[in-house]
């Protein structure tokens, strides 16, 4: 049975979703929200130390300033009213991307950080403006500056994922069959699900099933046994 240690998840389809069901986009990130809580209780339910959610990419920044502005208010408020209950869960929250949000979000970003730095149940990482390409260019920048040997080791101490364990799955929802710019270096071998529901109708039962699948998969990593 493989060990499984990271989840990374491509949250997609909320947008649709909100136009399906509400004729509203920001319906659909609301409860795509409802969705990142149960599985995050599944998760740790599942013994999973680390749990990886794209939630803003650095080409987000295209969409409409309106949906932009809720989609962060959005998360001002599950900060403010949520990070304590992470806490006490033992729940460690790390940012990747790069924090260039309003004065008042980046304060909450690296006061939630700081909070719960010490936790070791689960660590969520959070993806905001968060680029995958940008990532690496940085990356090979600072082994030139340091003058580091050029090698796998070296490259992933430069990468926002450091001392983080490269994803074993990486489910995406929302019947979208691409990783757009998302964790191109770190999920060289993970296990891909692509999973046709839209983010808020993914529930536990599809999460599991993803699980049960991947514990089943011979994973030779290039060998031949």
């Amino acid at each position: 049975m493989n060990p499984l240690n990271h989840v990374a998840i491509i949250m997609d389809g909320n947008g649709r979703w909100g136009l399906k069901k509400k004729k509203s986009r920001n319906a659909g990130h609301r409860a795509g929200l409802n969705t990142v809580e149960k599985i995050i209780k599944e998760t740790i339910k599942q013994k999973i130390k680390y749990l990886t959610l794209f939630a803003f990419s650095t080409e987000n920044w295209k969409r409409p300033k309106k949906e932009i502005s809720f989609l962060f208010n959005l998360l001002e408020d599950f900060l403010i009213n949520k990070i304590d209950d992470l806490d006490k869960q033992n729940i460690k929250l790390k940012i990747l991307g790069i924090k260039n949000f309003s004065t008042k979000l980046n304060k909450l970003l690296n006061k939630s950080e700081k909070k719960t730095s010490k936790n070791t149940k689960l660590q969520i990482n959070l993806a905001l403006n968060y680029g995958s390409k940008s990532e690496l260019i940085n990356a090979f920048k600072n082994l030139i500056k340091n003058k580091d040997k050029f090698n796998e080791k070296n490259l992933s101490q430069h990468l926002q994922t450091k001392n983080i364990p490269d994803p074993d799955i990486l489910i995406r929802t929302g019947d979208t069959k691409r990783l757009s710019n998302f964790l191109l270096w770190q999920l060289a071998y993970a296990e891909i699900f692509f999973e046709k529901k839209l983010w808020p109708d993914f529930n536990e039962n599809d999460y599991n099933k993803i699980i049960k699948k991947y514990r089943s998969i011979k994973r030779n990593f290039g060998t031949i046994t």
